[in-house]
């Protein structure tokens, strides 16, 4: 989450043109994405059986709630949040324990990489003339 904010201050700071800075914040988050959901399955299963053998509960109060907002919004909505509240790693965790196919993570997790991407950029830009960016 902090790398996705970080990646638009650093680039317009480091006086990276637009689409450059909205190219490589998209894929340092898709990074991410791609290496965490390929690898996933075989960590969720691991965390499971960890979880089993200490005796801990399967669902937390934070796990239903997100369990809800995937009932409730479905990937989509996992994807939305990714960047601004769970983090890409977290995110894609989050999908591949619900059993999403790692196509869906990876198209969804896409679209709100640009999304989100483009939004904080375009802030960046609009607000670079303040003095926090001039140091």
């Amino acid at each position: 989450m902090v790398k996705f904010f970080a990646g638009p201050l650093a680039g317009i700071s480091l006086g990276l043109p637009f689409v450059q800075t909205l190219g490589l914040t998209v894929a340092g988050m898709m990074t991410s994405v791609a290496l965490v959901s390929s690898v996933g399955r075989m960590w969720a299963l691991h965390m499971r059986q960890r979880r089993e053998t200490k005796g801990k509960p399967l669902f937390s109060k934070r796990s239903r709630r997100i369990v809800g907002i995937f009932r409730r919004f479905g990937m989509p909505g996992i994807a939305f949040l990714t960047p601004i509240l769970f983090s890409p790693i977290g995110g894609t965790v989050i999908a591949t324990q619900l059993h999403v196919p790692r196509l869906r993570i990876l198209l969804h997790m896409l679209w709100s990489a640009l999304f989100w991407g483009f939004t904080l950029t375009l802030l960046t830009v609009k607000f670079s003339h303040l003095p926090f960016f001039h140091r």
